[in-house]
């Protein structure tokens, strides 16, 4: 069956779209009601003349109604037989069935797009493996990381060796080996932290977010997460955001992008920006002094401290990660070497998840970042019950933990060291570590 076969269908639904009757629009185009109603019903083929008339008098492009919105389901449709198809190619029973594309989108619309969708994914699964693969065999940076990692190994294999297999010697040597053997473990450490980074670097580069909860933040970050719509008197509604936003492609990522949106504009009109920096001005960076001056909860002012514009004079940057009941974290505002996790949860000795077990508590402690260099933050967690618990429902805690660079630790007390995951946390004695990490110890 051609593609044109189903012309009169859209005709029809076009024709019912605006409200026509069949008299009406064969008036139009010059023909009887008769015939217009043998094309509606695909008994009748509409030459390329007559189809310019109807796309003119229904207000279309032609192709709109030759080819119509399923144009894209064909070729979907076209390139899912061919993958699956022999190494041959399709069989003559597999040609004439392509013939009957058109029928079958018009029969199950909705298993053409179940089917087109499915096809859309495997092509860009197959795409990524190519890439992949591409870079495993040409890509000089991995070579050369691979080939490093191996020599790390080799020469700690063989010095391990020696000390195994000789008991008797010479302190001296033995010395040596030593030596050698923690001078290659810190070479290997540094070489399989360089692999990790390199290939978190290319997955974030080129598969892009594809969580819902990666496409919010990947929007946020592009506003440098500051609305400044919502600081005007007459701020928008959500939806108008939402639709102005491409990177927010999943309609779970909409979702999540409306509660946020919502929360965030009750919290400027709780929190308005010229009151609140002057605030800021006069009593620094202080979570507890701020919510104490405005009477507000301390997880408005995280958040709103975490939400202000970029660059302003005298004000440090700050970074917010919030997480459920569970330890996922829920959102990931970051900060320039507070290095996040990209799911799950983060390291266990965060104030993050200690706030949950000691709720409306407010927190402050000092972090060291595990690193070639280690930074220090500090951080404020509070945890509360989430608004809109019911009596008899059960209650959902939700904490925050606001990060800001820190100069000095201001109460003499030693600060906590942390890490992003254990996964990547070259600490190897930490008391809260979960599985074992990828890179030896220092």
């Amino acid at each position: 069956m051609a593609r044109s076969a189903l012309t009169g269908t859209r005709i029809r639904e076009r024709r019912l779209a605006l409200k026509l009757r069949q008299a009406e629009l064969a008036r139009e185009v010059g023909i009887s009601a008769a015939y217009l109603n043998l094309i509606e019903h695909n008994r009748r083929r509409v030459g390329e003349s007559l189809l310019d008339r109807f796309a003119t008098a229904l207000g279309v492009v032609p192709e709109a109604l030759s080819e119509g919105a399923e144009s894209a389901l064909f070729e979907a449709l076209r390139e899912a037989s061919a993958g699956s198809s022999g190494a041959e190619g399709p069989a003559q029973a597999d040609l004439a069935e392509l013939e009957r594309i058109e029928e079958f989108v018009g029969r199950f619309p909705a298993w053409a797009r179940v089917l087109a969708a499915r096809q859309g994914r495997v092509a860009a699964l197959e795409r990524v493996v190519e890439t992949y693969s591409e870079r495993m065999a040409q890509d000089p940076f991995l070579l050369d990381g691979l080939h490093e990692v191996l020599s790390a190994v080799t020469s700690l294999r063989s010095s391990a060796a020696i000390l195994a297999e000789t008991p008797d010697i010479e302190p001296e040597w033995q010395a040596r080996f030593l030596a050698m053997i923690a001078g290659e473990s810190r070479r290997l450490s540094a070489a399989a932290e360089g692999l990790v980074a390199y290939l978190d670097g290319i997955e974030a580069e080129e598969a892009g977010p594809t969580a819902p909860q990666e496409q919010l933040e990947a929007w946020l970050a592009g506003q440098s997460w500051h609305l400044s719509a919502f600081e005007r008197p007459d701020p928008p509604e959500p939806e108008e955001l939402i639709a102005r936003a491409p990177e927010l492609a999943a309609s779970a990522a909409r979702e999540l992008a409306r509660g946020y949106l919502a929360q965030l504009r009750a919290d400027t009109r709780a929190l308005p920006l010229k009151p609140f920096l002057a605030a800021l001005a006069e009593l620094g960076p202080d979570p507890g002094r701020l919510a104490q001056r405005f009477d507000r909860p301390l997880p408005v002012v995280f958040r709103r401290l975490a939400t202000l514009p970029e660059g302003l004079s005298g004000v440090p940057p700050f970074g917010l990660v919030v997480c459920d009941a569970s330890g996922t974290l829920v959102l990931r505002r970051p900060l320039p070497g507070f290095a996040l996790p990209r799911s799950a949860a983060g390291c266990p000795l965060w104030p993050l998840y200690e706030a949950l077990s000691r709720p409306m508590q407010p927190l402050r402690v000092t972090l060291d970042m595990a690193g070639r260099l280690p930074q220090r933050f500090l951080t404020y967690a509070f945890a509360a019950p989430k608004t809109g618990s019911s009596f008899d429902g059960p209650v959902l805690m939700e904490a925050m933990m606001l990060i800001t660079p820190a100069k000095a630790q201001a109460d003499g007390a030693p600060a906590r060291s942390v890490g992003t995951s254990c996964r990547v946390c070259p600490r190897g004695a930490c008391p809260g570590r979960r599985e074992p990490s990828l890179m030896a110890l220092r």
